[in-house]
Formats: structure tokens, sequence, C-alpha cells
């Protein structure tokens, strides 16, 4: 073997194992959509094609204010149909009762939601342009009296953000530029999301505060939830033969841990002696079962809950999209 060939043999050698570290690293990296967005207090992702998959024997096309129609059809694009992924990324406000609220988000959507209607809509609605990495800001007001700023940057894929400034979706098309690197992540990704369990369409990190609540508790069925505003979360819904929850708080002590397992431990045992006398329906129903699974467990400063989501409270929530917009129901009361 000459030499020519050794090098070339080391050359191709080479190659391959970059390519193999890079598609490793892929792997194990968050979805794109996620790796785009901006420096955060907290992230949710949604994948909607599996949780589609599994409703597809229930899912019924929704009855929608004409209004709300009325915008589908010119922007030429379904959400119940067309949008596969969201990443969400939520920024706490320093003035809470400020302007601009309790929180903002960024958005990355992906799907088939780009087009001709859409860009049609955004030129039209658009109050002002800004050109930057290549890719037009479509600054939109909102009915809140915020402004949303819109880019298409990708066939697929569209950012979205209402912050105040626009170094957000600055920071999101920079971002868009590196995506091909599995390592351009916000902080938030890099420290929590490989302890999200593997292969689920819904997770998320970050913390419990504003925009939840006012007072930083969370109410359910009247229940005031001990959670603390200062540890970190981790939620994902995994599908393992059913719909699995879990949700991981990682506390500031063990101390506090073993203070944060008992009180949701309580919670749970009240919750579920309260909806043994709730109605019969698809939504009590799941939500029963959804208690019954319930599990609280402490190790140091970390407390975990899990439980198993029947697939009666998914039916639940399409019988709720479904139900006709001038209805109880479909204006999000219940009896």
């Amino acid at each position: 073997m000459n030499r020519r060939t050794r090098r070339t043999l080391w050359i191709v050698a080479a190659v391959l194992v970059v390519l193999a570290a890079a598609i490793f690293l892929r792997s194990k990296a968050p979805p794109e959509a996620a790796r785009l967005l901006p420096e955060s207090d907290g992230i949710i992702y949604i994948n909607f094609k599996p949780v589609r998959a599994f409703l597809h024997k229930d899912l019924k096309p929704p009855q929608r204010a004409a209004e709300y129609q009325q915008f589908i059809d010119e922007i030429g694009i379904d959400p119940e149909r067309d949008l596969d992924e969201a990443a969400i990324a939520l920024h706490r406000m320093q003035d809470p009762s400020g302007p601009n609220g309790t929180v903002a988000y960024s958005v990355v959507l992906v799907g088939k939601i780009t087009g001709k209607k859409l860009n049609a809509w955004l030129d039209a609605h658009a109050t002002s342009r800004e050109s930057y990495a290549g890719h037009t800001i479509y600054s939109i007001p909102s009915d809140s009296g915020r402004t949303d700023r819109v880019a298409q940057i990708g066939y697929d894929m569209v950012a979205v953000s209402n912050y105040p400034t626009p170094e957000m979706i600055h920071s999101m098309l920079d971002r868009h530029a590196t995506a091909a690197l599995p390592v351009a992540n916000s902080t938030m990704l890099r420290q929590y999301y490989h302890e999200v369990p593997l292969l689920s369409p819904v997770w998320g990190v970050g913390h419990i505060e504003l925009p939840f609540t006012e007072s930083g508790a969370i109410q359910i069925l009247g229940f005031s939830l001990p959670l603390q505003t200062n540890s970190t979360y981790i939620a994902s819904l995994r599908w393992t033969g059913s719909f699995h929850l879990r949700v991981e708080e990682i506390a500031p002590s063990d101390e506090v841990a073993a203070r944060q397992a008992a009180a949701l431990a309580t919670v749970v045992t009240l919750a579920r002696d309260f909806t043994i006398g709730l109605a019969g329906n698809a939504a009590n129903n799941g939500l029963r079962e959804l208690l019954k699974t319930a599990e609280v467990t402490q190790k140091r400063n970390r407390v975990v809950v899990t439980a198993t989501v029947d697939r009666s409270l998914f039916s639940a929530v399409e019988a709720d999209r479904n139900a006709p917009p001038d209805s109880p129901s479909g204006a999000g009361a219940s009896k």
C-alpha cells in the first residue's frame, strides 16, 4: 500500500468518525424546533403527530367560531391538520403589572404552515417589516396591545415572538443559521433536556412561576398545589402502552423536597376522595383514573410524581374541542 492510498484511507476514516459523532449527537439532541428557541425561563414542546395518531378514531372536524374560521381560510393553514410540532419558550417579565403582562413567549411552529396565503396575510396586516439574517420579520399588532413578530424561517417552519424587543426573534433566526449543530441550544436545554424521558412527544422544563398564577400557586379542584417557585421542574408525557405522565421537581434542598413530597401526597389523597362523588362523564372518569395511578416518591432533593393518563381524559378534551362555540362546553365551562 503506497503512501497516497494510506493517506486517502486515513481521510475517509476521519470523515466517517466525524459523521458518526455528528449522527450520535443529533440522536441525543433536542428536536430542532426546541433548539431554535432563545434563552428563556421555561420551555414546552409538543409533537402533535403521535398524539393525533393515538386519537385518530376520536378526531372529528372541530366546531369553530366564524371569525376564527375566516382567519384560517385567509392564511391557508388548518392547525388541526397542518401543525406537526410546537416549541414554546416562556419569558417572565420583570414587571408583571406592566404593559407587557406577566410573560412573553417565543414559538417555533413546524408543519405545512408556510405559503403564499400566509405571505399575503402578513403583508396585509403588518404595521412594519424588518429584514434580518436573510428573512423578513413582520410586526403584527395583537388584540392585547402587544406586537407579534413573525418570520418564515424555512419551507415548513415559522417563528413568532411577542417579546417587547426584537432580540428574541433575532436569536431564533441566528440559531436557525447554525441548526445543523446539535449543541447549539439554550441554557435550559443544555442543563435539563438529557433528563427528559426518551421518545416523549410532550415535555417541558423550567420554573413554576408567573404566568401560572399571580400568587405563585396552582389551583386544581380547589386544592392549592405546593409547588416551589425556586425549584426546577421537568415534565413529560410518554407512550408506554398508555400515556405515562411524569413530573420531577428538583428542589433547592433535601429538606424542601421531603416537605414537598409529603404535601403532594396529601393533595393526591384528598383529590382522590373528592373525585369519588363527581359525575361519571368522560372528563371526571379520566381524572379519577389519573389520580388512582398517581404516585409520589422522593430521593434526596428530587420529588417525582407519576401517573397514567387514561384515554377517556383525551376523549373529554376532544369532546370539548368539538362542542359548538356558543355551548357551555365549547366556551370552556363545565357543569
